[in-house]
């Protein structure tokens, strides 16, 4: 069994892995295989969503991998379409009926949905299930400062965890900041920005031939570097393990501030005051 990543602490106690395997793009037909093998090469923290149409499958990998349930940190989502006071709770015990697991570790929002604007009574909804011991820690993604600032307002409870688009060319380092002054750590989806362009400039090449690792390794330890839990996907088995394979290598202050000119502010998702998916 491969080695396991570092943990980062939460605000609530608990720690979360360093990078996770995400599934965003996986079917329940081909999740148990990849699954199983993603924790075979280290992956401790996993990430699906109900909306992604794969709970199924995620959970089979987890029942079928040989790692114990308790050493796994599974993650899973409030889809848009269950926002609510008592549609949150059935959400999630739906979700929990799909990954055949009597809990999840961490249980996230999708999307704020500020128009619907019923995040906040879903966030104490998850509070409950929380004390109820069915979630383990609850976190949002996709969210704004303001929305935070209100969940806290409104129910005195930060969330552990925000997830969002990040990558060199989305650094989000003042979101990152934020995060960082309230104890909230900062997940990234499509950290590698869908293996982009970025990958092949001559900044990330250097580092490349510096260090003799792959341009997906150099954005990963850029996040990683940055106190950022990179999420990457891949279907691809030799991929999934190169892309665990990020901590034997060290970027330099200089290569970190290369890799920050990489900042084109071009996003690939909606924004989160305007977009919504049900």
């Amino acid at each position: 069994m491969a080695s396991t990543a570092p943990t980062l602490p939460l605000n609530d106690d608990r720690t979360i892995p360093a990078i996770g395997y995400g599934t965003g793009r996986l079917t329940d037909d081909n999740a148990p295989e990849l699954v199983a093998l993603a924790l075979e090469c280290g992956y401790r923290l996993l990430d699906t969503a109900a909306r992604y149409d794969n709970e199924g499958g995620v959970g089979s990998g987890v029942r079928e991998s040989s790692v114990e349930r308790s050493e796994i940190l599974v993650t899973t989502k409030l889809r848009g379409s269950e926002h609510g006071r008592e549609s949150a709770r059935q959400a999630l015990e739906g979700s929990l009926t799909r990954l055949g697991l009597d809990y999840v570790d961490l249980y996230l929002i999708h999307w704020p949905l500020p128009r619907i604007d019923k995040y906040v009574e879903s966030w104490e909804t998850m509070i409950a299930l929380r004390d109820e011991g069915k979630i383990r820690s609850i976190g949002v993604s996709n969210f704004l400062p303001e929305h935070i600032d209100r969940l806290e307002r409104e129910t005195g409870v930060l969330p552990a965890v925000n997830q969002v688009e990040r990558h060199l060319e989305w650094p989000q380092n003042d979101l990152v900041a934020y995060h960082a002054e309230r104890g909230i750590v900062t997940q990234a989806w499509s950290p590698l920005r869908r293996a982009g362009s970025v990958l092949e400039s001559s900044v990330v090449a250097s580092i490349v031939t510096r260090h003799g690792v792959t341009p997906g390794q150099v954005a990963l330890r850029w996040h990683l570097q940055s106190g950022v839990v990179p999420i990457p996907y891949s279907s691809n088995r030799k991929r999934i393990a190169s892309n665990f394979a990020v901590f034997s290598f060290e970027l330099s202050e200089d290569e970190m501030a290369s890799l920050a000119t990489l900042n084109s502010g071009d996003r690939m998702g909606g924004d989160p005051l305007t977009h919504e998916e049900f």
